[in-house]
C-alpha cells in the first residue's frame, strides 16, 4: 500500500470536516483567481438586477482550488438554497428529475464531476437547463405517454477536473464558464494565514510562505499540511509557528522544498539513474516502481510537469535539465541544452 501523500489535491478523510469550517461565505472572502471573481461579480450584480437566477456555471480546474467552496459562494450571494451533488451519484434519468423537479423557489444545483453524467442523463438535463421543463415517460411501448413537467427557474452549477470529456452539447448549455488555476505561493500565504487564525494557531508571516511553498499550488494541500504542522509543533512546545518549524514538520513529513513526496522523487531518481532521463514510456516507469499508470499520470506527473522537472514527448517521458539540478546532479551534455528551459520561466511562480 503507498504512503499517504501530503500534497494530494484529491480529498481525503478528515478534510471534509475541516474544509467546511474553514471555507469563505462571500466573493470578496475568497482568495485567488481574482479574474474569475471579478466576472462573476459582474455577472451575479446583473442578475439580481433584473430579478433573475445567475445562469448556468461552468467551474473546471485541477482538484483541491475551491470549486465547490466557490459554488456555494454563488448560492449564498444569489440567495439562492443549493443542492449538493456528483455526476457518478445519479443510477437513472428518474433520480436526475426527481431532484430538479424538488419543489424549491429558485434554487442552485451543484454537480461535481460533472463530466462522468452517463449520455442518457444528460439528454434528461439538456431541457431543464434551457427550458425549465423535464419530459416524463410513463409505461413503455405502445401504452407509453409522455409529459413535460415544468419547473422552477434554477442555476447549475457543474464542476469538473477533466474539462476535455464534457460532451459539446453540454458545454454549450453553459452560459459562464470559468477556469480556476493553480495559486502562486503568496496568495496561499493567505489563505494558510487565514486558516490558521480560524484553528487558533500562531503562525508567522514566513512560517505559512513556508507552507504556501510547499502546497504545489493547492489551498486543499496548504490545509492539509497546516494541520500537520500544528501537531509537530504543539509536541515540539512550540507555540508559534516560523519558517524553521515548519521546515523541520514539513521535512519530516518527507515534503520537500518544491512540495515533491518520495514518489515523485523516486519517479524522478528512476528516470536518472535506469534510463539516463529518458525518453521512457509510463509502462516501463510504472513497473518499476510497482505502481499503476493511472496513479503515475493522474498524481505524479502533472506537478511535475507544471514545475519544469520532466515532460511527456512524443517518444516518452524525458527529464529536464532543472529535474537533473534538483536531483543533485548535472544534466548530460546531450541532454543539458536540450528541452525544458523552455517550461521553467512559466512556473517559477510555484518555487
Amino acid at each position: 500500500m503507498r504512503d499517504q501523500r501530503w500534497t494530494d489535491p484529491g480529498q481525503q478523510d478528515g478534510d471534509r470536516e475541516l474544509e467546511t469550517s474553514l471555507r469563505p461565505r462571500r466573493l470578496d472572502e475568497f482568495v485567488g483567481q481574482q479574474k474569475v471573481k471579478d466576472n462573476l461579480r459582474v455577472f451575479i450584480d446583473a442578475a439580481l438586477a433584473r430579478g433573475e437566477v445567475l445562469d448556468h456555471v461552468l467551474l473546471h480546474g485541477p482538484p483541491g482550488l475551491g470549486k465547490t467552496t466557490l459554488a456555494q459562494i454563488l448560492a449564498h450571494e444569489m440567495g439562492l438554497e443549493i443542492r449538493l451533488t456528483s455526476g457518478p451519484a445519479f443510477g437513472n434519468g428518474a433520480e436526475l428529475i426527481a431532484l430538479l423537479s424538488e419543489q424549491a423557489d429558485r434554487r442552485a444545483i451543484f454537480i461535481d464531476e460533472i463530466h462522468r453524467l452517463s449520455r442518457v442523463i444528460e439528454e434528461h438535463l439538456y431541457p431543464a437547463m434551457e427550458d425549465w421543463r423535464v419530459e416524463l415517460i410513463i409505461d413503455k411501448g405502445p401504452n407509453a405517454r409522455h409529459f413535460n413537467l415544468q419547473l422552477e427557474p434554477f442555476t447549475l452549477i457543474g464542476a469538473t477536473t477533466r474539462a476535455g470529456l464534457i460532451t459539446p452539447a453540454l458545454r454549450s448549455r453553459f452560459g459562464i464558464v470559468c477556469h480556476l488555476d493553480f495559486y502562486p505561493p503568496e496568495e496561499l500565504a493567505i489563505i494558510v494565514r487565514r486558516s490558521a487564525g480560524i484553528l487558533g494557531v500562531q503562525l508567522e508571516d514566513e512560517g505559512a510562505l513556508e507552507i504556501a511553498r510547499r502546497s504545489r499550488g493547492t489551498p486543499r494541500a496548504a490545509n492539509r499540511l497546516l494541520r500537520r504542522v500544528r501537531d509537530f509543533a504543539q509536541v515540539d512546545g512550540q507555540a508559534t509557528i516560523d519558517r524553521a518549524a515548519a521546515d523541520a514538520a514539513l521535512t519530516r513529513l518527507g515534503v520537500d522544498v518544491l512540495g515533491l513526496e518520495p514518489l515523485d522523487l523516486r519517479y524522478l531518481e528512476l528516470m536518472a539513474g535506469h534510463f539516463a532521463g529518458g525518453p521512457v514510456g509510463v509502462q516501463n516507469l510504472a513497473v518499476s516502481l510497482g505502481e499503476e499508470c493511472d496513479t503515475l499520470e493522474d498524481v505524479v506527473e502533472p506537478f511535475l510537469i507544471q514545475t519544469g522537472l520532466m515532460m511527456r514527448t512524443p517518444r516518452g517521458r524525458e527529464l529536464t535539465a532543472r529535474g537533473w539540478r534538483h536531483l543533485g546532479m548535472e544534466p548530460p551534455a546531450a541532454k543539458a541544452n536540450g528541452g525544458g528551459g523552455e517550461g521553467i520561466d512559466a512556473h517559477s511562480r510555484f518555487l
